[in-house]
C-alpha cells in the first residue's frame, strides 16, 4: 500500500496539546493544517475557540479534548467540558476512558462516562482514548465493546501521555473488535511516513500526531 502525501495528510489530526502550547503556535498548527490538508486541528479546551476561528470556512475540522489526558475526572466534569468545547466550536471530542474504574472491573462506570460525553456532544463525534499501552488484549477488546455500545463513533489507542504510543498489534485488534464501520484512531509516537501508513494498514481511520508535516513532507 502507498499513498500520495495529499491523500496521507487526509488521515491525519495535526496535532497540538503540551500543556505550554502558545497561541503562536495554534496560529501556525492552523495555518499548517490549511496549506497540507489535514483532516482535524486537535487542541486543548483552552485554545478550542481560537482554532475553530481560525478554521472557518477552511476544510480542517476543529477537535479537542476532554479528561485529558488522564480520564480520571468526574463523569458529570467530563460531560460539563465536552459541552463547553462544542459550544466554543469544537466538532470533533477525545475523550480519555476512566482507565481506574475499567481496570477496577467497574464497567457500569465506564460505559456512563462515554455515554455522559456522547450526550453532551450532542451529535458529534466521540473517540475515546483507552492509553493501550496499559492494557493487555482482552481489556482492549473489551473496553472497545463498550465504546461501542456506549455511542462512540471512534476508538483511539493513546493520549501521547502514557508510557506507550500506538502500535500495529493494538490498531488491528481494535479494527478487528469494533468491525470495519467504527473509527480507529492511532496515535502516540508516530512520527514518520512509514508509521503512519503501517497504522493504516492495521486498520486506523484516523491518524493523530504532532509530526504531521514532516510525516507528509518526507
Amino acid at each position: 500500500m502507498t499513498l500520495s502525501p495529499k491523500d496521507l495528510a487526509s488521515y491525519i489530526d495535526h496535532t497540538l496539546l503540551k500543556p505550554a502550547a502558545t497561541v503562536r503556535e495554534l496560529d501556525e498548527l492552523c495555518s499548517q493544517a490549511v496549506r497540507f490538508g489535514f483532516y482535524g486541528v486537535c487542541v486543548n479546551p483552552s485554545l478550542i475557540s481560537l482554532a475553530s476561528w481560525k478554521l472557518k470556512d477552511e476544510k480542517p475540522v476543529p477537535v479537542s479534548v476532554v479528561g485529558f489526558p488522564l480520564g480520571a475526572t468526574l463523569l458529570e466534569v467530563k460531560a460539563f467540558e465536552t459541552g463547553e468545547v462544542v459550544s466554543h466550536g469544537a466538532e470533533e471530542i477525545d475523550m480519555v476512558l476512566n482507565l481506574g474504574a475499567f481496570k477496577a472491573g467497574d464497567y457500569d462506570l465506564v460505559s456512563r462516562d462515554v455515554e455522559a460525553v456522547v450526550r453532551a456532544a450532542d451529535g458529534f463525534p466521540v473517540k475515546v482514548i483507552l492509553e493501550t499501552a496499559v492494557l493487555d488484549d482482552d481489556e482492549i477488546v473489551k473496553a472497545c465493546k463498550i465504546c461501542v455500545d456506549a455511542g462512540a463513533k471512534f476508538v483511539k489507542t493513546s493520549t501521547g501521555f502514557g508510557p506507550g504510543g500506538a502500535t500495529v498489534h493494538a490498531v488491528r485488534l481494535m479494527r478487528k473488535t469494533v468491525g470495519p464501520d467504527l473509527g480507529v484512531k492511532a496515535s502516540g509516537g508516530i512520527s514518520t511516513y512509514n508509521d503512519a501508513l503501517s497504522m493504516i494498514e492495521a486498520g486506523a481511520s484516523r491518524i493523530g500526531a504532532s509530526a504531521s508535516v514532516a510525516i507528509v513532507s518526507e
